[in-house]
């Protein structure tokens, strides 16, 4: 029997930011120990963030609201990519795990932008007659 499925479950994007996840917390292992509560916390939350933002938006009866969640993603998914690049700068990890990463990020990034422009052509005009 197949368990009910919620609808941003559904999403490839969701999916793919799943697998993102997964592969940031492997590489957050690299990471000195004593980055464990400093940059590794916040790279974690801000990766958790994505999918959990996607989620939440998809909860949301307003359009606008879920156009918002989809645009925090987004934010997280640079953040963490941010974060990513000073592991880099401070020899956390090598620039070559990195850009093993790059194309996800890219993915991602586009995907997450044609999800809010399919969302923003639902909205209604305003005072339109």
């Amino acid at each position: 029997m197949i368990a009910h499925r919620f609808s941003f479950e559904l999403l490839d994007v969701y999916q793919k930011c799943r697998a993102l996840v997964s592969d940031v917390y492997k590489l957050q292992h690299c990471f000195p120990k004593e980055e464990c509560y400093a940059l590794g916390d916040q790279v974690r939350r801000a990766a958790t963030s994505i999918t959990a933002n996607l989620a939440e938006g998809s909860g949301r009866q307003s359009l606008k609201e879920k156009i918002h969640f989809v645009e925090i993603s987004y934010g997280s998914l640079m953040e963490v990519f941010c974060e990513l690049q000073t592991a880099t700068d401070l020899g956390y990890i090598t620039e070559a795990q990195l850009d093993e990463l790059r194309s996800q990020f890219t993915d991602i990034a586009k995907m997450l932008s044609g999800l809010r422009t399919s969302l923003v052509k639902n909205l209604k005009p305003l005072n339109c007659q």
